[in-house]
């Protein structure tokens, strides 16, 4: 397959390479990838502490910020 790189070009040979947001490496590993999706997970933890932590904010809220309190509310009618 000829990809149009010209013989004289120099190519950086490297261990690990981000991919459409998942590292590849060289050898096959996932290693690299695990870690850098416990790396993403754990930031945006920290992104979410203050307000995981806020006491102003129900629980329900903190655990659900997409629903409004009327999202969230049951209806029931009697059955006829």
């Amino acid at each position: 397959m000829w990809l149009g790189i010209a013989a004289s070009a120099n190519l950086e040979v490297v261990d690990t390479f981000c991919y459409l947001g998942d590292m590849l490496s060289g050898d096959g590993d996932a290693d690299a990838a695990v870690e850098a999706r416990i790396r993403i997970g754990w930031n945006k933890f920290r992104q979410l502490v203050p307000l995981l932590t806020n006491r102003d904010i129900s629980l329900i809220r903190r655990a659900r910020p997409g629903l409004s309190e009327k999202k969230m509310r049951w209806h029931f009618s009697e059955q006829r």
